[in-house]
């Protein structure tokens, strides 16, 4: 208890104390400023730009991460030649730190012609495609690395409950005349429920704390376009000075993370007495 008091209690309530006060983290003339610290973050582009983009960011991973990380484990749950290396090869992108992997990806991605990438497609003769220039094309590539280096890890995630499951069932279940499509609606999905609550918890929190990537990749650009709340926290509260923004955005964070958190564990608790 004195360490979630001294570790978390004390400091938000520093940071609620904060938020509704001009604190620059050097003076002690603190004054108090009401919302006003509150009213900037929804005015402010770059800070507007951060909020967006992160649930954008969250969401779009967690939705296709799952999406590809339940087929990937259904395939390595299979017996096959060199199982465990391919096993391997998918986990590897986890293994990394992911601000190495951004700096890697910024280089193929580059919207240079000497990216790789726009290298590879020069080679047959295409123009050059600006990855990381364009707005929409680098949220879509921050999007997709980040897509990338998660599904691997949640697919091995999966695949532990894959194989937990008792063979019995399919055993029973084709005797019974049920095609692929039926066992995988009837008993691994279902029996896969408390798994896709984990892993999709933890991609949206991971999603809404996202920082290394973009910064690697993109820098937060081109202009605010892959801004995160991390990087608009860490801006405003550290470069500028702004302690007070800071911590109004990061009280509005906390908000929206406890938000999602409590929307996925409902609706994850709902699709699992629906499949019972």
């Amino acid at each position: 208890m004195i360490v979630l008091v001294v570790v978390l209690a004390v400091p938000f309530a520093q940071s609620m104390y904060f938020s509704f006060t001009d604190y620059n983290g050097i003076s002690d003339d603190v004054r108090f400023v009401g919302l006003r610290n509150y009213e900037t973050v929804f005015r402010d582009p770059a800070l507007l730009s951060g909020l967006t983009f992160t649930i954008l960011y969250a969401v779009a991973t967690t939705a296709i991460t799952t999406v590809c990380a339940i087929p990937l484990a259904l395939a390595l749950n299979r017996a096959f030649f060199g199982r465990n290396i391919v096993r391997s090869v998918f986990f590897f992108p986890a293994i990394p730190s992911i601000a190495i992997l951004g700096f890697v990806w910024a280089v193929i991605l580059s919207p240079l012609s000497r990216g790789a990438l726009n290298a590879l497609l020069g080679f047959f003769d295409a123009a050059p495609i600006p990855w990381l220039a364009d707005s929409t094309l680098a949220q879509a590539s921050v999007v997709a690395v980040g897509v990338w280096t998660a599904t691997g890890w949640h697919a091995v995630l999966y695949l532990a409950y894959l194989q937990s499951i008792p063979a019995d069932y399919y055993e029973v279940a084709t005797l019974d005349g049920a095609n692929a499509w039926q066992r995988f609606r009837y008993i691994t999905l279902p029996m896969l429920t408390p798994a896709i609550t984990v892993s999709t918890l933890l991609l949206l929190v991971g999603g809404m704390n996202v920082y290394a990537l973009p910064i690697a990749l993109t820098g937060g650009g081109p202009g605010f376009s892959t801004y995160t709340i991390t990087q608009s926290i860490i801006t405003q509260g550290i470069a500028q000075g702004k302690y007070g923004q800071a911590a109004a955005l990061s009280i509005i964070f906390m908000v929206m993370v406890a938000v999602l958190v409590l929307v996925q564990i409902f609706a994850s608790a709902r699709a699992g007495r629906s499949t019972k």
